[in-house]
């Protein structure tokens, strides 16, 4: 609040009607006037709390200079901002010199007043400007509170809250995030170079006391921005700002600024909030509509309606399954992999967006993504996939396939689209021919050859007898002998494509060893390793034990 000054009190007509003189402590008259007191006793001091303005005839002083010098140190002690003595009933001509001398040396402003002058009027008056500036004080607040509450509402953005708050105050903000990088600013009329120059080791020397504070040596007004205990950022404001007449010795910004700053800060907060929950609120959405295409749990009729309602129309559109997930299988823990599954989901939203698509997105399963991306035309197909691939994976900034099954125009079509598509990242995971390639590379089903064909076939029963005839015998071996793990040598001997030296390398054994165990394999399929048609028989029965597994 903006307290009428000992200064701005003088000036008053009733001050003004007792010719007041400043005798001593002129350099504190720009102090606050909080209230006005009068007293006739010289043991008020313990009666204040500080900030009043002491009004006196002196008819109650002590008689005595060190009395006169105590009193006015009480007060001093006490933040009483000034002293005014009326003359003529106990010092006819001028204060005692002791007083004066006290006055000067505490800071303390001591006035004459040279005609009598009535304390009553000079009370009114003070207090009056005091109300006066309490009520545009509320005002003022009331304002903030409406013009951010109405910001809130609106969904504004962080650049919009800034310029209010800016504007409010009629000062420069900055809103930064913990790394001292600028969010958003505004110069409120200066020049944006000369502010944000070296923010981010400048920004650092700002420590304010508290979550709202302010620091006097770099001259700002700062407050965290952050909701549930997750602060984010931090809301900046220069004190003194452009014509707003801050003292120059460090004097605290008023308590509207503080008001301003925090409920812009809430403001920001609530606004990140809105946008965070509306996003994972569009996720589930998705995630409904999507979960019923594939498993029939809505009539398509409905997912059509619910969908052209979100924006996203199917019908009279070509529809292109895609899927996306991490290439292999990352061991982590289950809370670590959900996270990167839901960073992966949103990586995925924001692609759709950045490739100027319409689509449906969301998680398909614990391992994999999925979008049905609704084109105008089969024609844009190849580039619209091609821009969402590169967007997803300057995203994530991780390895993955991004698989897109075949393009239908109906969606009573789109489960098998979306089917194909998840079936081709699954069995293109552990891909590394095209491991990577170019930002906007996609697998089809022709990319993944045998291991799709696998894939697709991993529930036929007779797939399944066939891995368990070639494989059987060893993976009875590993399940009995676990620290052998003979499948995982015949895997390597296989890949290295039957070079014996270069599989020994790759499982770090030495070649005696090695040799040992191809012989310990050979023995249990009951075939010769070094026959070119059973080890790729063999190699079939792996790749079909891995698509097996994966149903």
């Amino acid at each position: 609040m903006v307290f009428p000054t000992v200064r701005e009190v003088l000036a008053l007509d009733p001050v003004r009607h007792g010719s007041p003189r400043v005798v001593a402590g002129a350099a504190g008259l720009d102090r606050p006037v909080r209230w006005v007191h009068s007293a006739e006793v010289p043991d008020i001091a313990h009666l204040l709390r500080g900030g009043e303005l002491v009004l006196s005839t002196g008819i109650g002083l002590p008689a005595d200079d060190e009395g006169l010098r105590r009193f006015v140190g009480d007060l001093a002690d006490v933040g009483a901002c000034g002293l005014v003595l009326e003359l003529g009933r106990r010092y006819s001509a001028a204060v005692p010199r002791a007083m004066v001398a006290a006055a000067e040396r505490h800071g303390l402003p001591l006035v004459e007043l040279h005609r009598a002058t009535p304390f009553v009027p000079v009370t009114e008056a003070v207090h009056a400007l005091i109300v006066d500036a309490q009520l545009a004080e509320l005002r003022a607040t009331e304002e903030i509170h409406q013009r951010f509450t109405e910001l809130s509402v609106e969904g504004a953005e962080p650049a919009e809250v800034v310029a209010q708050a800016a504007a409010l105050a009629g000062a420069p903000v900055v809103l930064e995030n913990l790394a001292r990088q600028v969010l958003a600013y505004d110069s409120a009329g200066e020049r944006a170079e000369l502010l944000l120059d070296g923010w981010e080791s400048y920004s650092r020397r700002i420590q304010p006391p508290g979550r709202t504070g302010y620091d006097p040596d770099a001259g700002w007004l700062v407050t965290i921005v952050g909701a549930r205990g997750q602060d984010w950022g931090r809301l900046l404001l220069r004190w003194p700002g452009p014509g707003s007449g801050g003292a120059a010795d460090g004097a605290a910004p008023p308590t509207r600024l503080s008001i301003l700053l925090e409920r812009a800060a809430s403001a920001l907060a609530l606004g990140r909030l809105i946008r965070r929950d509306a996003e994972h609120l569009d996720r589930q959405i998705h995630r409904t509509l999507l979960t019923a295409l594939l498993d029939h749990t809505r009539p398509v009729d409905e997912v059509s309606l619910r969908a052209r309602a979100l924006g996203v129309p199917l019908e009279r559109r070509h529809l292109v399954g895609v899927v996306v997930r991490h290439r292999g299988d990352p061991p982590e823990a289950p809370t670590s992999a959900q996270a990167r599954l839901r960073d992966l989901a949103e990586a995925v939203g924001q692609a759709v967006r950045e490739a100027r698509l319409a689509g449906l997105a969301s998680v398909l399963d614990d391992h994999a993504v999925g979008a049905l991306l609704a084109l105008k035309s089969p024609d844009e197909a190849e580039m619209a996939l091609f821009r969402f691939a590169t967007a997803v994976r300057a995203l994530a900034r991780v390895d993955l396939v991004v698989a897109a099954g075949s393009g239908v125009d109906s969606p009573r079509e789109a489960r098998r689209s979306l089917l194909e598509a998840r079936q081709v990242a699954h069995a293109a995971r552990r891909d590394r021919r095209l491991s990577g390639a170019g930002a906007g590379m996609v697998y089809r089903l022709p990319d993944v050859g045998l291991a799709g064909l696998l894939h697709l076939l991993r529930e036929e029963p007779r797939l399944q007898t066939f891995v368990e005839r070639e494989l059987g015998g060893l993976l009875v071996h590993d399940a009995q002998h676990p620290r052998d793990q003979l499948l995982g040598t015949l895997r390597t001997y296989l890949e290295c494509g039957r070079n014996k030296s270069a599989a020994a390398e790759a499982t770090h054994l030495s070649r005696p060893a090695f040799y040992e165990r191809l012989a310990r394999i050979s023995r249990i399929v009951g075939a010769d390793l070094d026959t070119v048609d059973v080890c790729l028989s063999l190699h079939v029965a792996l790749l079909a034990l891995d698509a097996v597994r994966d149903a």
